[in-house]
């Protein structure tokens, strides 16, 4: 059950995420100086934990999107439900190890 929700949390903040996205950088068509001014306000310390965040809520979306394929096309991906949620665990955890620390450095080093 929580694989689900996570999975619902982590898709509608990606949306939310991608709807910022394209109206921030609608703006270089409207005024170029407004774009320059929104894209500085991003360059801190607070959006750089927000872009750890976007990043583990991306790799576990989409890793928990492979298992759920998983499940619903291969028989075997349905009697081993539980292997394959710990994958999907040890693999996020994996990406976020080689993440985290190399953004942080570039993020605090500033």
């Amino acid at each position: 059950m929580w694989s689900w929700v996570f999975h619902r949390i982590t898709g509608v903040a990606i949306f939310f995420f991608l709807l910022v996205h394209i109206l921030d950088t609608a703006l270089v068509r409207v005024s170029p100086e407004a774009y320059n001014a929104v894209i500085g306000t991003y360059k801190n310390p607070i959006m750089g934990l927000g872009e750890v965040a976007l990043v583990a809520a991306i790799g576990l979306h989409a890793l928990n999107g492979i298992r759920i394929i998983l499940i619903d096309f291969w028989a075997w991906g349905t009697r081993h439900q539980k292997l394959l949620q710990w994958i999907v665990i040890i693999l996020w955890i994996v990406l976020l190890v080689g993440f985290v620390p190399r953004h942080l450095i570039n993020v605090f080093s500033e």
